[in-house]
């Protein structure tokens, strides 16, 4: 449906679907494409500004989740790596870390938020995204004037995406097959000229960098690996999963990944709301257009 040879498709269409989806629009599920666009141009200008960190992610999702969790009773555990999950016919009844077991009771919820890989290791017979696309970045050290634009988007470089942080700039290339396997010196030297063509900057010397290599930071956003996606329901009755690999119908991106948090949350409660039986299990969800129309049933 798009001409790959129009102008449009280059400044727009081919852009938007690596951005969005992390994989080129040659190789990118149309259907996934299609809600990407629902959800943004489709919505109106409104639904497309941009959200910028104050600061980081972590203090913007990760610090505030943490201290609510704290301040509700919950303990975090870091280093604990979760070996194994042990199974009944129908539950989750023990999980396995390097300090030990820790058993469940059949009115104990799990929400399993693992990366993809992680999940297929953990979960009998889970079809889990097993083809990859990766990104890299690069983070600068370096001096940028405070009325310097958050982003900017770049067309036709290696950068696609600069943003404006608190002690420099920091690079992104996604759908980057074309450069994830490059020396680290030819990709701090060849995204700094990007960055500094946008901001303006000294070509010479290249500031103090680090470039980041992800080969797995999202699934490929195809049609076969879209087939892929789980669901966030399993067939043990207290196991959920988390994540944007699971099937919420948009990218593996922060949305998804949050979307699917909602989702169990809501699933989780539903249940605890439920009239106690001995045959209780997760709602039944029906997918209408967008996550948060989303609507469940209790059989």
């Amino acid at each position: 449906m798009l001409n790959q040879r129009g102008r449009v498709f280059r400044f727009l269409w081919g852009p938007l679907a690596v951005a969005a989806l992390n994989t080129s629009a040659d190789r990118a599920s149309a259907r996934l494409y299609w809600r990407t666009l629902e959800e943004t141009l489709g919505r109106g200008g409104a639904a497309c500004r941009p959200l910028v960190p104050r600061d980081g992610l972590s203090e913007t999702f990760v610090d505030p989740a943490l201290a609510y969790l704290r301040a509700q009773g919950a303990e975090i555990c870091f280093s604990a790596r979760l070996r194994a999950l042990h199974f009944a016919s129908d539950y989750v009844t023990e999980f396995v870390f390097d300090s030990g077991p820790v058993g469940l009771g059949r009115d104990d919820s799990v929400i399993l938020a693992v990366p993809a890989a992680m999940a297929a290791r953990l979960v009998p017979a889970l079809t889990v995204p097993d083809a990859y696309s990766p990104i890299v970045n690069a983070h600068f050290r370096c001096a940028v004037p405070a009325d310097s634009p958050y982003f900017i988007g770049m067309i036709g470089g290696a950068a696609e995406w600069i943003f404006r942080k608190r002690e420099g700039l920091s690079v992104t290339i996604s759908a980057a097959d074309r450069f994830v396997d490059q020396p680290l010196g030819e990709l701090r030297d060849l995204l700094w000229r990007d960055a500094a063509l946008a901001y303006q900057l000294p070509a010479h010397p290249v500031p103090p960098a680090r470039v980041v290599k992800e080969r797995r930071a999202t699934f490929l956003a195809s049609p076969v690996q879209l087939l892929r996606r789980p669901a966030a329901t399993t067939r043990w009755k207290n196991l959920l999963l988390a994540g944007d690999y699971v099937d919420t119908g948009l990218p593996a991106a922060i949305e998804g990944a949050i979307a699917s948090g909602f989702l169990v949350a809501r699933l989780v409660n539903e249940v605890a709301a439920a009239p106690a039986r001995s045959d209780r299990h997760w709602p039944i969800w029906r997918k209408s257009k967008t996550v948060n129309e989303r609507q469940c049933a209790l059989p």
